[in-house]
């Protein structure tokens, strides 16, 4: 996939929308590696939630179009002493082809130059052991921190008992 043609942007308000229907596409669809939907059922996020991220003065989402339909997006938002990486989102179609990595990058990088942060957290699925190994293939590590699924935030119904999820974090060096 050719990069270069690609334009990242900071997402608004108006975009709510496609930014919560890629990443329902994305965890919750039929196709590509990171859905969810054979241990979750249920939207992964609505334009409410995405809203209400879109709206943190301390948080940025980005966005990448390709001619009129979203293919990716990321959030990073300034915590304490970390960035938060979340809503991370390539169209199933994209996937394997290395925007997610780009995107992951962009991200890392915003958050070090723009945000000064060289910690970056996230969590994720404990039992999506393909999705911890591509983190961890770009330099993530546990924490060790596993709290049960979080069913009462609204981002789906497991359909598995016992699911969990971790908190993966990173730490580069200036």
């Amino acid at each position: 996939m050719d990069f270069s043609r690609l334009c990242i942007k900071r997402a608004d308000l108006t975009q709510a929308q496609d930014i919560s229907k890629l990443i329902n596409l994305t965890y919750r669809g039929d196709l590509g590696w990171t859905s969810e939907n054979h241990i979750i059922r249920g939207d992964r996020t609505n334009p409410h939630e995405i809203t209400t991220a879109l709206s943190n003065p301390e948080g940025y989402f980005f966005v990448i179009y390709q001619e009129s339909m979203l293919i990716s997006c990321i959030y990073v938002a300034k915590e304490k002493d970390h960035a938060y990486i979340g809503f991370f989102s390539v169209h199933p179609d994209l996937q394997g082809k290395g925007l997610g990595k780009y995107m992951l990058e962009y991200a890392e990088s915003f958050a070090q130059n723009h945000l000064k942060k060289t910690k970056f957290l996230m969590f994720v699925v404990s039992q999506r052991s393909e999705l911890i190994a591509f983190y961890e293939r770009r330099g993530y590590l546990h924490t060790d921190r596993i709290e049960p699924y979080p069913v009462q935030s609204g981002i789906g119904i497991p359909k598995v008992n016992g699911l969990t999820i971790e908190y993966l974090e990173k730490v580069i060096s200036l």
